[in-house]
Formats: C-alpha cells, structure tokens, sequence
C-alpha cells in the first residue's frame, strides 16, 4: 500500500513539476542516492526525504565550517553559481577526511510557487549540492537529502531580499 501511495505521490511532483514554471532540464546537476536502502518519504513537517536524515535545525557540524554552510540560489534554479563551490569544497574535504561523519542537506524554497513544486525544487538543489559533493569524492553513504520547500523559510517577508535568502541548501551534520 505504501509503495502504491509512493508511486502516485512521485507522479503527481513529476507533474507539477513539468506544469509549473520550469527551468532548463540540467540533470547533470542531480544525484541519485546511490545506497541500496535509501528509504523514501515524508517526514512528519511533510518534507521529502532520502536516506536518514535524523534533521535537526540549526548546524551542527565542525566550528571550523559553522559560518560557512549555506549555498544560495537564483530564482526558480538548482544550478550551484561558482561563488559557493569552496563552501562545497570545503565540507567535502572535511568529510573525506573524517569518513564517519555524515551531513544532511536541506533544500529549501521561497514562498513563490505551489507547495508541491518547492518541495520538488527543493529536492532538486539538495541533489545538485550532493552531486557536487559525490564529484569531489564524498562517500555517497555519508550523504542524505531532505526538502522542506518553502516550510522554512531563513527570513520571513514577501520581497526579493527575503526571497533570496530563503532559495538555499543547508549542510547540516
């Protein structure tokens, strides 16, 4: 019954996903959870998940990477602008060298847009954000993705300056 229900959720965020305002179709961008028992689902705020995300708000990782976890994108997008790749590389190396750490990313929207396009959104840049971190050689086991749309927002407010700050992955450990 679960997987049934799974199937028919996924089809209806393919939809809207294709229905909605869209953007260039750049797969190269995502990332396919590669571990066999990645479970997939709702937790309990609704968020889309991949793997065990355990979420937890706010960072909880290394000091030395604290101020540094946030990657930022443009409006209705999940490509990663060439401003952020040192965050990324930054947390990949720490992970490299730390191979039992493991981070969650959280991919969040701004308010535009239905509930069900942010949370596909959502997914979609936490997947680009993995998929760059897989290409500079982090264990996908020490990767889980979870979307929360536009559920939580960073800053409240109806205005692009709001609206910019709340189109972002968040690394969490």
């Amino acid at each position: 019954m679960f997987k049934k229900y799974l199937s028919i959720l996924l089809c209806s965020v393919a939809i809207c996903s294709l229905t909605a305002c869209s953007t260039s179709d750049d797969s190269s961008a995502m990332v396919e959870d590669g571990s066999s028992d990645a479970a997939l689902g709702l937790d309990a705020d609704g968020a889309l998940t991949v793997g065990d995300p355990n979420a937890r708000d706010g960072f909880n990782g290394p000091a030395e990477l604290q101020g540094n976890n946030t990657v930022y994108f443009a409006y209705n997008s999940e490509n990663i602008q060439d401003q952020y790749l040192g965050v990324m590389q930054a947390h990949a190396q720490y992970l490299k060298k730390n191979p039992d750490a493991r981070v969650i990313i959280e991919g969040h929207t701004d308010e535009r847009g239905t509930p069900e396009y942010n949370i596909a959104l959502g997914e979609r840049r936490a997947r680009s954000v993995a998929r760059y971190m897989q290409n500079l050689g982090v264990d996908v086991n020490q990767l889980s993705i979870v979307s929360y749309g536009e559920e939580k927002p960073a800053i409240d407010g109806h205005n692009e300056g709001a609206w910019s700050k709340n189109r972002r992955a968040v690394l969490n450990y």
